[in-house]
Order: structure tokens, then sequence, then C-alpha cells
């Protein structure tokens, strides 16, 4: 059986994200922008919706974004149920 994409809440990803060391530096709406700087220095940016429960697909494409500066194997056990 596959994994499967948990029901998570923009709050909930906020709180996964934060422990990465993101933090938000903005906000537009129901769009928070978050940032955080690699041991190199660079700046890595990632934007969630805080919508109560997100889309399947929303929720997909940000464990994509997150995937650029998280290794998978750390991130998908936030993401994904076994």
């Amino acid at each position: 059986m596959s994994p499967k994409l948990r029901a998570l809440s923009g709050k909930e990803v906020l709180i996964i994200l934060r422990h990465f060391g993101f933090e938000p530096i903005g906000q537009a709406g129901s769009h928070v922008k978050l940032r955080r700087r690699s041991p190199g220095g660079e700046k890595q940016t990632l934007t969630i919706i805080t919508h109560r429960e997100l889309d399947k697909g929303t929720l997909h494409a940000i464990f994509r974004q997150a995937c650029r500066f998280i290794p998978e194997q750390e991130l998908r056990p936030h993401f994904f149920t076994d």
C-alpha cells in the first residue's frame, strides 16, 4: 500500500515548516511567506496558504516546493501516512 497524503491545515503546515527553521516574514490575505537561510547563507522562501483544511493538490504542491530545501525523507513523515 502506498503512503497517503495527510489532511492538514495551513496552520499545521506552518508548524511543520517552522520545525525545519522557516519563519514567517509576511502575509498577504491567507498567504504566508516563510523564509530561512541555508548554511551557505542562501535565502530559502516558501509561500503557504492558511486555510483550515488544504486541498490535496495544494498540499502536494507545498510538499514538492519544500523538498527543494528539505530532504524528502525528513519531510515525508510529516505529510504522508505509512
